[in-house]
């Protein structure tokens, strides 16, 4: 027994189990874990993308993904129309009174009263000021009473007249006698001529003490008191008065026009002029063509014209600065597209025309008179047929396209995820839902209003801005 022991206590210890080795191991495996996943979050294939979700996703089938389909461009369609197209001339003009009169007196005197308020609005004939009358009354007076005296006097050779013929005809007197008296009569006869005359230039001067309007219009500014010592010299006179209406606003035209405008007014027509304000947005007042000066100014390249409006409103005034607008002439029943269809390239001008199988041709064309929104098409294309306004920049002949009213099934039903609508307007529902009914279906996508085939813009263009207003759907290209 005690010899065992002995056994026992000459043996080795056993080993402790390996606990450090074991932490080890398990912190490596935890950073290795890590790494993994870092990879994994930076890595993420293209397909698992948040817009090519799974079933019901946006992107998936069922979803509305904002991609056409593979190699498809979302493109925005018009079809080809006629529509009336005015021609305008534009020009910055500025107003000038139909007539400006200073009001000047016709004789000198004193200024006693004055019967206008400045500004005031004024008729014709209407009575302004009056100058002190007594000196020119006494002057009529004076006339008259010379004018009297010759008369008595001519009366009295015509009786002398009388009485040398009949002593004439009995052989009593001399011829001689005769003929001087008949002188006598004549000379006396001018004189009364002259003295009328003197009556009637104090009649008038008496009449122009009394200063009336010689226009009608707005009175200017008082330029002289009462008690001034007035006359026909008077620098600037006592005002002035401008006509407003009618009233004219002056503006240049390009000499290129002027053989159009002078075909017009040759045949007779009147000329429509519109008067804007400076930001070309207020209609300030509507009148005609009035007049086109005589040579062209050889510095400009242009030629001054007038035109005349009746200013009711009094919306236009005396050297106002205004955009005037002609309305030359209007193309009917021209063929019409919208002005971003056309396209330039090193052939000349085209435009994508869509066939029914969703492709493009290219199809060069002739343009003729333009538009702020449309431009016509003088060759190259038949009124119906559908031209494309956005997205052609990513087109080439015969490619492609997806229409924003298009739904297909399968992964390229995104075609009908475009970012706007023509024609209506497009309501999310589910994800990005904007009312509490649309919350419950996420990835479906609804069109509203959509017309036409395939959900092109339908637009009836007509005289001017023909183009009426509509969201137009933003291209996207896969």
């Amino acid at each position: 027994m005690e010899q065992e022991r002995q056994s026992a206590g000459n043996a080795p210890a056993a080993p402790k189990p390996p606990r450090r080795w074991l932490g080890t191991v398990i912190a490596v495996l935890l950073v290795a874990g890590l790494g993994a996943l870092a990879w994994h979050l930076t890595h993420k294939p293209a397909d698992a993308a948040p817009g090519a979700r799974g079933p019901g996703g946006p992107g998936g089938p069922g979803g509305g993904g904002r991609r056409g389909g593979p190699n498809l461009t979302t493109v925005g369609v018009a079809p080809v129309a006629r529509a009336d197209i005015p021609i305008y001339v534009d020009a910055l003009g500025t107003v000038t009174p139909s007539a400006t009169a200073t009001v000047t007196p016709q004789v000198s005197g004193v200024l006693t009263n004055v019967t206008f308020q400045e500004g005031q609005m004024v008729r014709k004939g209407q009575l302004l000021a009056t100058i002190e009358p007594r000196p020119f009354e006494l002057a009529v007076m004076q006339a008259q009473a010379q004018l009297q005296k010759d008369e008595a006097q001519l009366d009295a050779a015509n009786v002398t007249l009388k009485r040398y013929q009949t002593l004439l005809q009995q052989d009593s007197i001399a011829r001689q006698d005769v003929d001087t008296q008949a002188a006598t009569v004549k000379q006396l006869q001018g004189t009364v001529l002259g003295d009328q005359a003197n009556v009637g230039t104090a009649k008038l001067n008496l009449q122009w003490t009394r200063i009336t309007a010689p226009v009608s219009g707005r009175v200017g500014l008082r330029s002289v008191d009462i008690g001034n010592l007035v006359s026909s010299g008077t620098s600037g006179g006592i005002t002035t008065i401008t006509e407003l209406a009618p009233i004219d606003v002056e503006f240049a035209i390009p000499q290129d026009r002027i053989p159009q405008l002078q075909a017009r007014i040759a045949a007779g027509a009147v000329l429509a002029v519109s008067a804007l304000d400076r930001t070309r947005t207020n209609l300030l007042d509507t009148g005609a063509f009035l007049s086109l000066n005589n040579q062209s100014d050889t510095q400009t390249g242009t030629v001054r014209a007038k035109a005349r409006f009746a200013n009711a409103r009094n919306a236009l005034f005396p050297s106002q600065f205004v955009n005037v607008r002609i309305l030359l002439d209007t193309l009917k029943d021209a063929v019409v597209v919208p002005v971003t269809a056309l396209r330039h390239g090193p052939n000349g001008d085209f435009v994508y025309v869509l066939n029914d199988d969703r492709t493009v041709t290219q199809v060069g064309v002739t343009q003729g008179v333009a538009t702020a929104d449309s431009v016509q098409i003088t060759k190259g294309l038949q009124v119906g047929e559908r031209v494309i306004t956005e997205g052609g920049d990513r087109l080439k002949d015969g490619a492609k396209v997806a229409l924003p009213g298009d739904v297909a099934s399968g992964p390229h039903r995104g075609a009908s995820g475009a970012s706007a609508a023509w024609g209506g307007h497009r309501r999310h529902e589910g994800d990005g839902a904007s009312t509490p009914q649309d919350a419950g279906s996420a990835g479906r996508h609804r069109r509203e209003g959509a017309s036409g085939p395939a959900g092109a813009a339908s637009w009836a263009p007509g005289e001017g801005s023909s183009w009426p207003q509509h969201r137009r759907a933003s291209a996207t290209q896969s």
